[in-house]
């Protein structure tokens, strides 16, 4: 760990203490956050910048420590429109803790699952673009390529225009682009975000990000989660886009988005790139660079093929559970 520290002290972040934290934070008076990691709580910095405070549930030992290497590793190195600034980290026998820029709107997970802050198309189109641009910059523009493990809603981050910014590295990995694959231990991401192959003890490649930006963009033109569990038929969003693209009526899909004349080109774009990005083999999907353009209209997008061949009506409940006892998790 001490070797870890004075590496990082090399780049950007600055190492504060737990006295720096309270004056920030006045005394941890505003909390805005919590999960199994910690809690995260509001303050400003001298100069007046707002800055949200990771303090890590130090109860976890390992695991606190593994999660603070994994973002001061990773986020700590990198400068990007898109990515959440880390301005700093706090590593005390006592007290371990990420300092991060102050995002005003929270998550997109916030918004787009309630008609009390709905985003408007173009405004959901543009986040969709800055976030395939954050997680382009971590594959193929950093010195070493980051696989973050777990791209969701809830770790797309807004700033006060609503531009987005991928968070939360707890799982983020580097590796050498030399070396196509990586091996983990245990099962990473969330369940109904993570590809097949994270739930399998195989090594796994940065096209793991790719599955988990389609299921997001599945959700993002629904406007719903991918499998809603308080609907009766309790169908699975993304095989029922496939199934509305096979046959011919993706019209469909955007009418029942209430998707505007205006954005239809783009949100079937959307559509079509989602089917890319979630194909069940990882050499099938497109890479960050190529989602952007297809994005954009810059690339043409070929038909993609039937994302789900192995998959089964059981296999809902798996994707909600993220159990490995389903066809999905078992095919090859």
């Amino acid at each position: 760990m001490d070797r870890f520290l004075s590496e990082v002290l090399k780049e950007t972040p600055i190492k504060f203490t737990s006295l720096h934290l309270k004056a920030f934070t006045g005394n941890f008076s505003e909390k805005i956050g919590a999960g199994g990691f910690g809690v995260v709580y509001k303050g400003q910095l001298p100069n007046g910048i707002l800055i949200a405070v990771k303090v890590l549930n130090i109860n976890l030992h390992k695991r606190a420590e593994e999660q603070f290497m994994a973002e001061v590793g990773t986020i700590g190195r990198t400068y990007h429109l898109n990515l959440v600034r880390l301005y700093g980290f706090c590593f005390e026998p006592t007290v371990k803790a990420l300092v991060y820029e102050y995002l005003e709107n929270g998550s997109l997970e916030d918004h787009l699952f309630t008609m009390e802050k709905k985003i408007e198309t173009g405004k959901l189109f543009e986040i969709v673009i800055g976030t395939a641009k954050g997680i382009r910059y971590l594959h193929e523009e950093c010195q070493q390529r980051i696989i973050h493990y777990d791209i969701k809603p809830g770790n797309v981050l807004l700033t006060a225009r609503f531009s987005p910014k991928v968070a939360d590295f707890g799982l983020a990995k580097l590796c050498d682009r030399e070396n196509t694959h990586v091996t983990i231990s245990g099962a990473r991401g969330t369940p109904g975000y993570a590809a097949p192959e994270l739930w399998m003890p195989l090594p796994v490649t940065h096209k793991c990000d790719v599955y988990s930006f389609g299921m997001l963009l599945f959700e993002i033109i629904g406007r719903r989660r991918n499998l809603n569990v308080d609907l009766q038929s309790q169908e699975w969003y993304p095989r029922w886009v496939w199934q509305k693209f096979d046959n011919g009526e993706l019209d469909t899909v955007l009418t029942i988005a209430n998707v505007e004349d205006e954005y239809r080109n783009k949100v079937e774009r959307m559509c079509k790139v989602a089917l890319w990005c979630v194909q069940h083999r990882p050499e099938e999907r497109p890479t960050m660079s190529s989602v952007v353009r297809m994005l954009e209209g810059d690339d043409e997008i070929q038909a993609p093929a039937d994302p789900f061949p192995h998959w089964g009506t059981n296999d809902l409940k798996s994707m909600a559970t993220g159990s490995p006892n389903s066809t999905i998790y078992r095919s090859g």
